[in-house]
């Protein structure tokens, strides 16, 4: 059975861990400053928020979101981040956390929940394709240093 619910303190080191995995997915590798502040904001879970997903009293998947308004709809839920260990994916972990995030945005009053993946993230894209609608919209970014 997968459990999910808000990261506690007791969760930092395995989130770390998982943390890193994630970001070392995308390719990026960060100083700890930014572990550090990144949990230091979901403790106060006031402007960002954690879920981890356990099976067995086990932490294996984190999802990071926030609440942001918008301006021709109700609040909107950025889902930034989401991440399953290895051995425990295809077992409904990354499901049961979106599935958690929109059951926190619709109490939140949010008119929609949205997230970004690589075009190449062909795994969770299947997923994706499954539990939501995929819009065509396509990223830009300007890189803001320092």
């Amino acid at each position: 059975m997968i459990v999910v619910r808000r990261a506690a303190p007791s969760d930092r080191a395995v989130w770390e861990a998982l943390f890193y995995e994630y970001l070392r997915f995308y390719e990026r590798v960060e100083p700890p400053a930014l572990y550090d502040r990144a949990w230091s904001e979901f403790m106060r879970d006031a402007q960002m928020h954690a879920l981890v997903a356990s099976i067995d009293d086990r932490v294996v998947g984190i999802a990071h979101y926030l609440f942001h308004v918008n301006t021709s709809a109700k609040d909107v839920c950025y889902l930034q981040d989401l991440f399953t260990a290895a051995e425990a994916r295809k077992r409904g972990v990354a499901s049961a956390l979106i599935a958690a995030v929109v059951e926190r945005a619709t109490t939140h009053g949010c008119s929609r929940v949205y997230w970004m993946t690589q075009e190449s993230n062909a795994v969770a894209r299947r997923l994706y394709d499954r539990v939501a609608e995929f819009r065509g919209f396509i990223r830009y970014q300007i890189q803001i240093d320092g």
